[in-house]
């Protein structure tokens, strides 16, 4: 089994023949150190695993699957398991990540240092080429720059935003400006731009290059593009000012959202129907101050009785102060002189060139297609809200249709009474209790992709709390192929929100990395024992044996939820029990670490979920399909307490509920897409945003939206997403057509093994590094040669497949 008690030989037999057959002299005398090093020192560097791959019937796998659920379930046994190393080493830190350099706030300076001088040796070998045989490296060295660049940058910004100790925030904030300044004077050097221009148009050069290398050269490309570094110097100048107007503009807009009237005074009979106890807490002197944003104007839109009392905060709610308003209109002017400087029709179609859509047009048809196979289930849906309303005795306000701010207030009514029909949602908890759910998605990896959840202890100073889980994945085949980090339990100063990061990419380490690595142990014998530490800085490598068997750094993933701790529970703890919305986020989460752990690419640009943004959900959405099937539920729910598994009718119980508003929330979708569209597609960015927010809604809308409402000022997502807000409706469209195509076209259904070294084939392993159309077509072998296209006809294609949940 895999030993993670102990640390191993540094390097095993296999890999040391394998060195030892390199023809190249350099390369021997490498092995020759490596075997010296290994018979002196006797261990591994924490990062170079050998793990015995095992199947999931060997008693070990059998044990790893136990401890998987107690280390999530029991505090006592994680007590004891996560103690096991702490005094390994001598009880010396091993550093943040195992990452040699970050065992003190002071080794992130050191850290930023040391990876800088890397990245300008690369940079002045790269200016210095000028044969072809010096071109056809240009690709891999540029990609390494760039691993460079995001192995300081994006392990600062997610320690700077997850550890509790403000020296260590505040050095990693140092690093990461470090960083990110150089690659900002990257971005602008044109002499790399040039080079890599010049080696793509060498035929021989280009015809050398690998697909993966082409792709990344086509990336980069178009990334240097982008950053207007083709342009002459005032327009470069000019493009520089209108993108730190938009930094500042942008940001402004999100944080500063606020209602034109923030608050509206109402006597509390008015409230009839809200909970009276929010309703005392906003009253003062006999009168209710009702925030018109927020919770509380929620909860009144869903529960108040009187239907004027809900249009009036309904208005309040929808329209936003005029400031917000003007910065919108400001932000989306100052896009569109951007892109009419980069050479554009419009922003929408700056944003979408490396996208699978390509054009605003393209998105408009999916957006059309989809809206055409959504409205009649929307009517449907309003429909029966109308129903309900015209049995409503109270009702005098319209009683022949539902108004905007009816909806809400039906649709609550609908779900309560279905709810009061069947089982409370809440008793399903007690069938997910974190472990058994991470003991499910194991389960469920390991049949479907031969891949297992392995917990193993961390070394001192690894993690960043002492309640974070390491896992390492284990490939059947392969051995160890990534380390997740779960940050899943709340405490206090931590985000809510749930997220996956990736921390550092897939990437082949080539021999002459490992030969400056070795230099670097000479110079640095007490941060590193070898050169294969050295040269991914302590993190985890291995070699692959799909890959000729070179080595590779591995995916290091960090997840962050926010459940609760296990509370003790009579004689046993109990558990942290997830609602089902919980199994479904972690189930999304985890679709997103599976991308980044199977997609293990030889180049960095295309690793795991660097991919184009319309495509980077489809795996996470896909994974959401997964938490509810009956088979899949049978791997892993059962009762915390008595071990009863649970009766996935239960489950279908629970998505009847969701199914009842499915229509209507898609729709709502479709409408901020298609707004967010409209603003980005416009030449000049001079439009009456608020004109524009009508026209989309009357257009799509089943339900009027009343005149006066201003909405746009709140709409956040057009900042961080600006021309790209449909792409999760996108993905959500083909992740139901692969879930019924592909994962329950067979007996076995969505843990049919053959069906998922489909998916994986055809779609995880390539990261970014094949055409997402062409994942597509494969996963769902299409044979028309539509999909593979792409295109317009393709992206019309997905909206009529419609969104199925």
């Amino acid at each position: 089994m895999f030993n993670r008690l102990q640390r191993q030989p540094w390097t095993c037999a296999k890999c040391i023949k394998q060195l030892e057959h390199k023809s190249d002299s350099r390369r021997r005398a490498l092995a020759t150190a490596a075997a010296a090093a290994a018979t002196t020192a006797g261990t591994t560097p924490a990062g170079v695993a050998h793990a015995r791959p095992l199947s999931h019937t060997d008693p070990s796998a059998t044990q790893d699957d136990s401890a998987l659920r107690k280390i999530f379930d029991s505090q006592s046994f994680w007590k004891d398991f996560s103690s096991r190393t702490k005094h390994q080493y001598g009880g010396k830190s091993l550093g943040l990540f195992q990452n040699r350099y970050l065992t003190k706030p002071g080794g992130f300076e050191q850290f930023a240092s040391v990876t800088l001088a890397k990245c300008k040796r690369i940079v002045a070998k790269v200016l210095a080429y000028d044969t072809p045989e010096g071109y056809r490296k240009i690709t891999r060295d540029l990609d390494r720059l760039s691993d460079l660049l995001c192995r300081v940058i994006d392990l600062s910004d997610f320690i700077r935003s997850v550890h509790p100790d403000r020296k260590i925030q505040a050095a990693a904030t140092q690093a990461y400006a470090i960083m990110f300044e150089y690659m900002n004077v990257l971005n602008t050097t044109t002499g790399l731009n040039d080079q890599l221009k010049i080696a793509a148009a060498i035929p021989e050069v280009w015809d050398s290059w690998s697909e993966e290398e082409k792709t990344v050269a086509n990336i980069l490309m178009k990334d240097f593009a982008k950053s207007a570094i083709d342009l002459a110097e005032g327009d470069r100048q000019a493009f520089v000012d209108i993108s730190n107007d938009i930094a500042e503009v942008g940001p402004m807009f999100v944080d500063d959202m606020a209602a034109e009237k923030p608050v509206l005074q109402f006597q509390s009979s008015r409230l009839k129907g809200m909970d009276p106890t929010v309703v005392r807490q906003l009253t003062r002197w006999g009168s209710v101050s009702l925030p018109t944003i927020g919770m509380p104007a929620m909860l009144a839109l869903r529960t108040v009785d009187d239907a004027d009392t809900r249009r009036e905060i309904y208005m309040a709610n929808r329209t936003s102060s005029k400031t917000n308003i003007e910065r919108l209109e400001h932000l989306l002017h100052r896009r569109a002189e951007l892109a009419k400087l980069s050479g554009y029709d419009s922003f929408a179609h700056m944003a979408l060139t490396d996208k699978m859509a390509k054009s605003p047009e393209a998105v408009t048809g999916f957006l059309d297609a989809l809206a055409t196979a959504n409205a009649p289930h929307a009517r449907d849906e309003v429909s029966e809200l109308l129903e309900l309303k015209k049995g409503d005795a109270q009702s005098g306000n319209f009683p022949g249709a539902i108004n905007a701010w009816d909806r809400d207030y039906y649709q609550h009514r609908l779900l309560s009474s279905m709810r009061s029909r069947t089982r409370t949602p809440d008793v399903l908890s007690a069938y997910f209790s974190l472990g058994t759910v991470m003991q499910g998605l194991s389960r469920l990896f390991n049949r479907l992709y031969g891949v297992r959840l392995v917990p193993r202890e961390a070394a001192a100073g690894e993690t960043w709390n002492d309640e974070v889980r390491r896992l390492d994945v284990i490939d059947d085949t392969e051995g160890h192929i990534a380390v997740i980090y779960c940050d899943l339990f709340s405490r206090a100063g931590k985000s809510p929100n749930p997220a996956h990061f990736t921390v550092r990419c897939s990437r082949r380490i080539h021999d002459d990395e490992l030969e400056e690595a070795a230099a670097v142990v000479q110079h640095a014998p007490d941060l590193f024992s070898s050169p294969y530490e050295a040269v991914s800085d302590g993190l985890a490598l291995n070699f692959s044996n799909k890959d000729n068997g070179h080595l590779y750094q591995l995916p290091t993933i960090a997840l962050i939820c926010d459940f609760d701790l296990p509370q003790p529970s009579g004689d046993r703890s109990r558990p942290a029990l997830l609602t089902f919305r919980e199994v479904q986020t972690l189930f999304h989460e985890m679709g997103h670490a599976l991308h980044s752990l199977l997609g293990r690419t030889s180049l960095q640009n295309v690793s795991g979920t660097r991919c184009a943004t319309d495509f980077a959900e489809l795996p996470s959405v896909l994974m959401e399909h997964f938490a509810s099937a009956p088979e899949v539920l049978g791997l892993y729910a059962r009762h915390w307490e008595t071990d009863a598994p649970l009766d996935p009718k239960r489950v279908q119980d629970r998505l009847a509920l969701d199914k009842k508003t499915h229509a209507s929330e898609v729709e709502a979708q479709i409408l901020l897409s298609m707004l967010d569209q409209t603003y980005h597609a416009s030449h000049t960015g001079k439009t009456d945003s608020t004109k524009l927010y009508h026209s989309v809604w009357n257009r799509y809308s089943t339900v009027p939206e009343p005149a006066g409402t201003k909405w746009q000022g709140f709409f956040g997502h057009l900042f961080g997403y600006g021309a790209t807000y449909y792409a999760y409706l996108f993905d959500r469209a083909i992740a139901g057509k692969i879930w019924k195509d592909v994962f329950q076209r067979t007996q076995l259904g969505a843990v049919d093994p053959a069906q998922g070294a489909l998916f994986k084939d055809e779609v995880l392993s390539h990261g970014g590094g094949r055409d997402g159309w062409h994942c597509i077509a494969g996963a769902l072998r299409d044979e028309t040669g539509k999909l593979a296209e792409g295109k317009e006809a393709a992206m019309k294609m997905v909206g009529e497949w419609g969104v199925r949940d």
